[in-house]
């Protein structure tokens, strides 16, 4: 599993975050970590699907997002 921080626009409620909360819930290989106004975290199987198709249904769900991948622990490796 590999981990996925979305930076998603347009959430302003409660309503938002269930709305979000229900499209990732929904495909197989996806795991919501975390999940606040603005953010989420999932892992999520790369044999599964690909990091496009997770930001796909978060815009489905009407909320543009941007993925970028988490600190995996590269930083800690270069020191």
């Amino acid at each position: 599993m590999r981990e996925l921080t979305l930076h998603i626009t347009g959430m302003t409620c409660g309503h938002c975050l269930h709305a979000i909360n229900s499209a990732l819930a929904e495909k197989p290989g996806v795991r919501l970590e975390s999940l606040r106004m603005g953010r989420a975290v999932v892992s999520y199987d790369e044999q599964a699907i690909e990091p496009s198709a997770i930001e796909r249904m978060i815009a489905d769900a009407g909320y543009p997002a941007t993925a970028s991948p988490a600190d995996d622990g590269a930083a800690e490796e270069a020191v």
